[in-house]
């Protein structure tokens, strides 16, 4: 179980980096294995308490405002600065200087000693990440790219989930919507190498409006 401790815009808890290392402690003394983490200063407030593996990424946008992982080298260089364990980069077939993420990754591999989890939204582009040198690949960002938007709605892909560990010889990780232990339980009994979970961990005001929708509108939104 990896957990990933991530905050933005006016969430409280984006006021002070050294919040994101108290939930990264807290995710340790409940057993998680590894901490997945963006931005600078938010990591190095997380290594301060402890010395879980962490997976480091860095945020920014593609043109069309969907979001992008470490798309950059000098994004790159800062995160092994930081000696992150893992570097998670965009390895979706979206252009980035020129380059879509297998080829970006190949040259982030051959460049940095580093291992990489690419995060990409189809099996198609994980089998491209594999063949490119990514160590591990995670399902992060299906249903939030323009080609995917949608897939599987409130829930975790299951299907796309299994599809990439019967394709791919390189460590599969859950990620996207994986908000109950059970969802955890049937990523790993589809052959998942780990589960990362963020938001029902740690975002308790996206947790309370869960339960808010679910008291005053009689909807279940997760």
């Amino acid at each position: 179980m990896i957990v990933s401790c991530q905050s933005e815009g006016t969430d409280p808890f984006n006021k002070r980096p050294e919040y994101m290392g108290l939930f990264a402690k807290a995710a340790e003394m409940g057993g998680a294995k590894g901490i997945r983490a963006e931005g600078i200063e938010k990591i190095k407030a997380i290594k301060e308490v402890t010395a879980l593996p962490i997976i480091g990424l860095l945020k920014s946008k593609f043109q069309d405002g969907t979001v992008r992982i470490t798309g950059s080298f000098d994004e790159v260089e800062k995160l092994i600065s930081l000696d992150c364990d893992i570097i998670a980069i965009d390895g979706t077939f979206r252009l980035r200087d020129g380059l879509r993420g297998p080829d970006f990754i190949t040259k982030v591999k051959r460049m940095y000693d580093c291992l990489v989890l690419a995060d990409i939204a189809t099996c198609e582009e994980a089998v491209a990440c594999e063949k490119a040198g990514a160590d591990c690949v995670s399902t992060t960002l299906n249903g939030y790219t323009p080609e995917t938007i949608g897939e599987g709605h409130e829930k975790p892909n299951l299907h796309l989930l299994q599809e990439m560990t019967r394709s791919l010889n390189i460590p599969v990780f859950a990620e996207g919507r994986y908000n109950t232990p059970r969802d955890a339980l049937e990523a790993m009994s589809l052959g998942a190498y780990a589960v990362i979970s963020g938001t029902a961990i740690t975002r308790p005001r996206i947790i309370t409006q869960w339960f808010v929708n679910a008291v005053e509108q009689g909807e279940i939104t997760k």
